[in-house]
Formats: C-alpha cells, sequence, structure tokens
C-alpha cells in the first residue's frame, strides 16, 4: 500500500503551482507575452556575466573528478571559508568554515536546520503571512509548525500572540526576513524584541529555543536600505541561504546553513549535518556550483528591476484604493483584496488575464501575493488590465 499522507498530500497540491499552471496553458492560446503572470517567485533578471564566465573557465581549467566528483559531506572545504570570509566581512560576523554546511538550496538548507533542532512532536512557530511550504517542510519531521496569526497595519511581529504561543515543547522559531509574501523587512526593534523573548523563554523552561532564519532575499533590498543580519541580534541562531535570488540561478539549487559561532556545541551541528544528509538525500550538492558560487560569493544580478516593479504596482494599486504595505524588499507585494473572499478576488482576476495567488495558504485570509519578477515593459502593459478588472468589477469600491 502506498503511504496515506503522501497520497492525501496530491489532493492539496500548491495553489502557486497550480496558477502557474494555469497560466503557461492559458499563455498557449493567447500568447504568453498577454497573460500578466504574477503567481511563481521565479528570477527573472539575467545571471551575472561574470558567473557564467566563472563556469566556462572552471570547465577548461579543473579536472573532470574536481567539477563532477562527489564533494566532501560538509562542503568543499574553501567553499566554506570563502562563505563564511563574505559573511564575517559584510555583518561583523566571527564564522569560520567550519560552522558552514554546503546545502541544496534554501530548502535543503532548511531540511537540516529543522532536524538538528527538532523531532517528533516538537513545535516549531513562524509568523503569518509566511511561505506555504513550511507545512510540510516542518511537518513531514514529525514536528508541528504553529503559525502566529498576521499584524496587518506593518506585517512585523505580533508579540502578544506569540509569546502566547511559545510552550516547553517550542524548540525553534522560523523567520523569514525579507518577508515572502509581504516583502516586509523586520526591522531592529522587532529582531532585539524577538531575541529577548527567546532568551528569557528558553531560561523559564531550561532549554534553547533556537532562531532558523530563512533569508534567501537578503540582497534583495529597496530605497538603499540594508536588511539586519538576524544572527547579530541572537546567539543560538541558524541562517539558511540560497544563492537563487541573489545570483539568479534557482535551477543551480547551491546555498549553505551557517550556524552563529556563538550557538552552543555549533561547530558539531555542522558535523550533525552531514548525518542528516544520509537520511534526507541533500547531501553534496554539485562540486560544480559549490565552485562557482564561491567565485562570486559578493556578487549579485541586477537586482534594481525588482524595486522598479515595485515602486510601479505600488503606486498603482494604492492609486487603485487597494491597501498595502509598501515592501521593504524581495519581489513581492501583499495588498488587501477587494472582498472578503481573496479566492474569489483572484478567480475574477483571472478573466482579466492577470494571475494573483490568494493569501489564505500565506495564513494571511482576504489578501493575495503578486510576484513581479517579471519584465518591466510586461509590468506596465498589465496595469492597464489591472484599472480595467478593478473598474468593472469593483465599480463602488
Amino acid at each position: 500500500m502506498l503511504v496515506k499522507k503522501y497520497v492525501d498530500m496530491l489532493q492539496q497540491k500548491s495553489v502557486i503551482r497550480t496558477l502557474a499552471e494555469f497560466a503557461t496553458a492559458r499563455g498557449k492560446e493567447i500568447g504568453y507575452e498577454n497573460v500578466y503572470d504574477y503567481s511563481l517567485g521565479n528570477p527573472s533578471v539575467a545571471v551575472p556575466e561574470e558567473f557564467n564566465a566563472t563556469c566556462k573557465s572552471l570547465l577548461d581549467e579543473m579536472t573532470p573528478m574536481q567539477l563532477h566528483g562527489y564533494s566532501q559531506s560538509l562542503g568543499i572545504p574553501e567553499v566554506r571559508e570563502k562563505v563564511a570570509a563574505s559573511l564575517n566581512r559584510r555583518f561583523g560576523m566571527n564564522y569560520t568554515g567550519n560552522h558552514i554546511f554546503m546545502a541544496s538550496g534554501a530548502a535543503g538548507a532548511l531540511s537540516h536546520a529543522f532536524r538538528l533542532v527538532a523531532e517528533a512532536g516538537d513545535e516549531i512557530i513562524t509568523f503569518a503571512p509566511f511561505f506555504p511550504e513550511y507545512n510540510p517542510y516542518v511537518n513531514l519531521t514529525g514536528a508541528v509548525l504553529k503559525v502566529v496569526p498576521p499584524q496587518t497595519e506593518d506585517f512585523q511581529i505580533n508579540f502578544e500572540a506569540f509569546e502566547e504561543m511559545i510552550t516547553e515543547k517550542t524548540k525553534a522559531v522560523l523567520v523569514n526576513t525579507p518577508n515572502n509574501p509581504s516583502g516586509i523587512v523586520y526591522s531592529e526593534e522587532t529582531l532585539k524584541r524577538l531575541a529577548e523573548t527567546l532568551e528569557r523563554k528558553s531560561e523559564e523552561y531550561g532549554d534553547t529555543i533556537y532562531l532558523i532564519s530563512d533569508e534567501p532575499y537578503r540582497e534583495i533590498i529597496f530605497d538603499g536600505v540594508q536588511a539586519p543580519y538576524v544572527s547579530k541580534f541572537y546567539d543560538n541562531t541558524i541562517s539558511c541561504y540560497s544563492f537563487s535570488k541573489s545570483l539568479s540561478i534557482p535551477g543551480e539549487r547551491i546555498g549553505y546553513v551557517a550556524i552563529n559561532p556563538a550557538c552552543k556545541d555549533a561547530e558539531m551541528m555542522v558535523v550533525m549535518c552531514g548525518q542528516i544528509s544520509r537520511g534526507i538525500g541533500h547531501n553534496c550538492p554539485a562540486s560544480l556550483m559549490q565552485l562557482a558560487v564561491a567565485e562570486n560569493i559578493d556578487r549579485t544580478a541586477d537586482l534594481s528591476v525588482y524595486e522598479t516593479n515595485m515602486n510601479l504596482l505600488y503606486d498603482e494599486l494604492t492609486s487603485l484604493g487597494f491597501t498595502c504595505v509598501r515592501p521593504g524588499g524581495t519581489f513581492y507585494i501583499f495588498p488587501k483584496a477587494l472582498e472578503e473572499d481573496a479566492v474569489a478576488f483572484c478567480n475574477k482576476a483571472l478573466k482579466y488575464d492577470l494571475i494573483f495567488v490568494p493569501a489564505d495558504s500565506f495564513g494571511c485570509p482576504g489578501y493575495f501575493r503578486m510576484a513581479y519578477c517579471i519584465d518591466t515593459d510586461k509590468v506596465k502593459r498589465s496595469l492597464p488590465a489591472l484599472r480595467k478588472f478593478v473598474e468593472t468589477e469593483y465599480p463602488n469600491r
């Protein structure tokens, strides 16, 4: 007999993927350039030429075994050292290569982080709105994901509700800043209060509550602001990173886990990641990609297009009467729908070839997400369709 929990998941397909498939099918009918697909967070800017040049150079200069053989279980040592040096240089940390574990993207990094600190029956807390895939990521480990209700006026942390949800079963708190789907960046004030709460509650329960920071959007920041580095605020932090967005290489599946050196048993936790890999199959990410990102460790793609797109959409949405907290980063914007039922709202938008994602599965009913990682020209061409949709379907807004 097939495993029931996975059979059941077939009836719970990702709404994001379902809408992306709809957009692709609609594109075959009318031309994809005429479908305003804001469903999938797939980076759209070009990979840096330097990254491509690095890959070509590595292929020309290194041996097949170096490029295509298995790496060491924890990652290629010189790559881990370069990751640590970059984090130290940029954020004033004191990592060594022994605090870094190379992983297959942020999803692979999170898979290790959860298993480092939680097991069956334990609880991990996150904050709405949140990336829906956190549910299977956590729940399929045997731990339980608990979601703090959103603070919709600014999408910072709802601390009153958060403190009520912490129990002796709480082993970790999961944050995502800059945030998918809201685009909000947690402030220093928020992170300091979060750290104080975790320190106090860890002492109260006599057990460490870890902070797991999911930060693939760390470099996509607007208005010239730099996102606070979460590990600076709390010793027992596990950072999970992906190069997918910064270098625009999501298909390469490369990232890392960085254990704060101040965390107790930090170096042992990295070695434990190698053992966790034996059970989940996320071991030894591609050697070529490890070497390539190491040579481009402080480089990014031209991410400015995302801020351009955000400004176009934010200005249009607010002029049409939408309630919307201005994003501080990422390539998502998160307006409140013009009716209580965001699913109905998004279904109506489909008639205008506008593909929006209702936020019920993000823990924030009544809102919807737009992933604006598309060409700016297409964003501009979508604005008349957005106006027509709103003026036709919601004339009395």
